[in-house]
């Protein structure tokens, strides 16, 4: 676990494809004494302006599932970079949900990705642009989720570990680099540290994808540097310029040092 993730559990502990919930109402950021104590550990020194017209978070009001809550980062300046964005969970156990790199093919950005949201909290992604850091959000009504128990017996969760699917919503046009929508699916138990075995009831000990790498040939597409508050079985939908390879290879290592890289073809679904 990186530092960062490290530092913003232990401040949160001390401050004690999906679809959207049906309920749609406007849920804007709202005033947070928790992140006014993490804000230096994420961002240090630099500062944040309103991302609200560079970029959009899209979640819901009140979740179906706090073990599963899909945000979606939705870019809304074409004429904008965002280089990386970092998604925090004001109060997760580990508020850092995940790190993401950005590469040109991926712009504008377009990006799905289910969380854990442990208790009513803000979900903030704050993106970084040639021309400084911008924050925006949502508040999300859910509890219990980084706690929740995992889906699968542990046994075959372990054993299907690594396993991947990659997913195309549209057949590539006939143009110069086109527009091509993904879903990449990864199987494994993102173990929280906060799940009890439901034979045993000992707690099952932190385990999850804290590095992934999706690439097109040779060109990146994008990097994920995760916590505890990724979803079990991390479901990715994007959108990227296709370059015109035949596949996609996600690359990806977990805490406890295992290592998965599959090769991925493009083939097109409905």
């Amino acid at each position: 676990m990186t530092p960062k993730f490290f530092v913003a559990a232990v401040l949160a502990a001390m401050a004690t494809t999906p679809v959207l919930a049906a309920e749609t109402v406007d849920n804007p950021l709202t005033e947070s004494a928790t992140w006014e104590d993490l804000r230096f550990d994420v961002m240090g020194e630099r500062e944040l302006a309103d991302g609200a017209a560079l970029l959009e978070l899209d979640a819901p009001y009140r979740a179906h599932d706090a073990a599963t809550v899909p945000i979606i980062l939705r870019q809304l300046d074409p004429d904008a970079t965002i280089h990386r964005a970092t998604v925090v969970i004001d109060e997760n156990p580990a508020p850092v949900a995940a790190e993401l790199g950005f590469s040109a093919a991926m712009h504008p950005i377009d990006f799905e990705m289910r969380v854990r949201v442990n208790q009513y909290s803000n979900v903030r992604v704050i993106a970084e642009t040639d021309s400084g850091a911008f924050m925006t959000g949502r508040f999300v009504k859910a509890s219990g989720g980084c706690s929740a128990p995992a889906s699968r017996d542990p046994e075959i969760a372990l054993a299907s570990m690594g396993q991947m699917k990659l997913r195309m919503f549209t057949d590539a046009p006939q143009m110069s680099t086109p527009r091509r929508e993904a879903q990449i699916m990864v199987r494994h138990p993102n173990y929280s540290g906060l799940q009890r075995d439901q034979v045993t009831q000992l707690f099952i000990p932190a385990h999850f994808i804290d590095h992934m790498e999706v690439w097109q040939g040779d060109e990146l597409l994008f990097t994920m540097d995760g916590g505890i508050s990724v979803s079990e079985n991390p479901v990715f939908r994007f959108s990227y310029a296709d370059n015109g390879t035949t596949s996609l290879r996600v690359k990806a290592t977990d805490t406890e040092g295992n290592a998965f890289e599959t090769e991925l073809p493009k083939a097109a679904e409905g």
